[in-house]
This record gives structure tokens, C-alpha cells and sequence, in this order.
């Protein structure tokens, strides 16, 4: 797994040790001291992840630690999945497991334990239907069959497709920029509020965003917002 950081984002490419793109125990190892690193490290504000070769992910090795992808879920910072290729069953799970998936044209998106007489275990029962909806989660975890990046789009699953490599590099790196240049603190509490408020009642999820807004409201970074718009220049956010 190759790591690079830049301007506050942590890119990790996920580089296979066989032919095939199938993630190992080793490989989860890493990632997850990973997770760990961006949750506590200040200067890393999003984490992005891809695959190299022809694939983003097709699947885990049996001894994967079961924490993986909920690990990646929970973290409090942005996530990106930059879908270079397939992803299929547990690497479509961990793609899920981010907030904004940019995908290429070419890729595929399956769950296909159901051929082999098996479940999803990574939560693709619980977020792929949140994404695309229950029926159409259903067809393709029932059915095992895959959906083309053109139907990835049109459900929700895939947020951004791109027709070339080049393409999905300079779009994920736009957004990535955007992202980045807002408030850091104001970035962590409008996710905490959309995936926390996504499982409680509408007047609960009120009720945080509130709670979140009035927070938000004593931070400096929030003044320096005001002091920017008024001054008609871009604010210089430092996370505090």
C-alpha cells in the first residue's frame, strides 16, 4: 500500500500482492493503523482511497480483521473512494463504508455472496440500501448480479463518473480541493450530523444539528468566516 500526503489530504493506494485484487490480512493491518493515524493527526483532514491496476477492490481474504470497514465508516473526517476499477462484494463494501465515491466508466459494482451460498458481513445489508434503496439492494444482493457505473450513478451508489483515468484523477482532485477549503471543525460536524441524524427521528436529527450549529458558533473558525465574507476575501481557516 502506497501512502502520500498532500495539502491535508492522505491518499492510500491499495497495491495488491497477487494477480487478482484481493485485499489480505496484512493489507487490512496497515489500513487500519492508518484509520487510526488520520482520526488523531490534526494536519490530516481527508482520507481518500484507491486501487491500483485494473480493479479497485474484489474482495477480502477469509482472516481480514471484521473491523475494517466499520473502522473507515466511523472516522470523522471526509472519506473518498476513487473507484479505478471493479468493485466487487467486500471491496464494493468499503467503498460504501466513505462518503463520496468517484468511480470510472468502466467499472463494476457487485455483491455476490449469494452464489456461494453466503451473506454480505462488512454492512452491505445495512448501506447499500440506504444508498440505492431496498429494491434495488435487494436485486443485486439477491441476485448476485452487477451493476455497470452508468446504473451506479443513476441509483446513488457511485457520486461521480468519469471516462478516463485522467478524468477521474481531476475530478476527485476538485472536490478533494473544495472540501479542503472549508472550515475543518464545520466539515467534521456537517458529516457527524448527516450519518448520526441519518438513524434517528426527524426531530432528533434537529435537535443534533442545533446542538452542532450552536457549537459551531463559538469556534474561531467561524469568525474568521464572518470576518471574510465581510471583507470580501477568502478566510484563512485553521481548525480551532
Amino acid at each position: 500500500m502506497d501512502v502520500s500526503f498532500a495539502s491535508g489530504c492522505v491518499s492510500a493506494t491499495l497495491r495488491y500482492p497477487g494477480a487478482r485484487a484481493i485485499l489480505t490480512p496484512a493489507m487490512a493491518v496497515r489500513l487500519l493503523e492508518l484509520f487510526e493515524h488520520v482520526e488523531d493527526d490534526d494536519a490530516s483532514r481527508m482520507l481518500a482511497l484507491t486501487g491500483a491496476g485494473s480493479a479497485f477492490c474484489i474482495g477480502f481474504e477469509d482472516a481480514v480483521d471484521p473491523r475494517l470497514v466499520e473502522s473507515l465508516a466511523v472516522l470523522s473526517k471526509p472519506t473518498v473512494a476513487i473507484i479505478n476499477g471493479d468493485a466487487l462484494d467486500e471491496g464494493l463494501e468499503l467503498a460504501m463504508a466513505t462518503d463520496i465515491r468517484f468511480a470510472i466508466s468502466s467499472a463494476h459494482f457487485a455483491i455476490t455472496q449469494i452464489k456461494r451460498g453466503a451473506m454480505p458481513h462488512f454492512g452491505a445489508t445495512q448501506r447499500l440500501p440506504r444508498l440505492i434503496g431496498a429494491a434495488n439492494a435487494l436485486r443485486m444482493m439477491l441476485t448476485g448480479t452487477a451493476l455497470g457505473a452508468d446504473d451506479a450513478m443513476r441509483t446513488g451508489l457511485v457520486t461521480y463518473l468519469a471516462k478516463s483515468p485522467a478524468d477521474l484523477a481531476a475530478v476527485s482532485g476538485r472536490v478533494a480541493e473544495a472540501v479542503l477549503s472549508r472550515a475543518p471543525l464545520a466539515v467534521r460536524m456537517v458529516k457527524d450530523a448527516v450519518l448520526k441524524g441519518y438513524d434517528m427521528t426527524l426531530d432528533q436529527g434537529i435537535r443534533l444539528e442545533e446542538d452542532l450549529y450552536a457549537l459551531l458558533q463559538t469556534t474561531s473558525d467561524r469568525a474568521e468566516g464572518v470576518r471574510a465574507f465581510l471583507d470580501k476575501r477568502k478566510p484563512l481557516f485553521r481548525g480551532a
